[in-house]
């Protein structure tokens, strides 16, 4: 049984699990409560973020690269283009755009514009990583007005690295969307399989509703 450890970035994680019809739990890690206070997290992930996996003797952290291990292990799958498909190299390009350009700068301006002291909020670093966060939305942008998914017509791993990070930016950051965004986003949610994920992710799923409603 795989295990993933942590919500967060760890839903990437679920909904792909979820897409791929395979078995597995989620073990909630209460980041917030402190790591220090979980020892067997620790004793899978030391440096104390989530995600992280356990699938047997393999143990394993960072969303993008679970989600490849994943599918190269219980592969094939459509996720997955095969690299002498057309559609590899945008899914490739996409799949680690969605974390290494989206979500890993806007994870410091959401830490800034919800939990810095008022007087540092728009500081030098956060409008910098901000703007990190902005150029990389073009190539979405550019890319989804040509085609309904990143990686061209149907839906794949890519589509969920970047989901997140959207998701990430709109209701924690406070970014405004789009429409060509705003629909690729629709889309995506109206999958089973995420729609599926979100029920396993109790805690996400309270904060996107919250969010979305403010």
């Amino acid at each position: 049984m795989i295990t993933v450890f942590g919500e967060g970035r760890g839903f990437r994680v679920v909904w792909l699990l979820e897409e791929m019809g395979l078995a597995y739990r989620l073990r909630q890690v209460d980041l917030l409560a402190g790591v220090e206070k979980d020892p067997e997290f620790l004793a899978i992930n030391p440096a104390g973020f989530i995600p992280a996996i356990r699938d047997g003797d393999v143990t394993m952290v960072e969303s993008i690269a679970i989600m490849e291990y994943l599918m190269a292990r219980y592969g094939p799958t459509p996720l997955a283009p095969v690299p002498r498909d057309p559609s590899f190299p945008a899914y490739q390009q996409f799949l680690h755009l969605g974390e290494a350009g989206l979500a890993a700068s806007i994870y410091f301006v959401v830490g800034a514009r919800n939990f810095a002291p008022e007087s540092q909020r728009s500081n030098w670093s956060a409008d910098q990583a901000l703007s990190v966060f902005e150029s990389r939305l073009t190539l979405v942008t550019r890319q989804l007005s040509r085609t309904p998914y990143l990686a061209g017509e149907t839906f794949t791993a890519a589509d969920i690295s970047v989901n997140y990070a959207l998701e990430l930016a709109q209701t924690a950051a406070g970014v405004t969307l789009g429409k060509v965004e705003q629909s690729y986003m629709a889309r995506n949610r109206a999958r089973e399989g995420y729609q599926r994920a979100m029920e396993t992710c109790p805690s996400r799923k309270a904060w996107l509703a919250k969010a979305l409603i403010q």
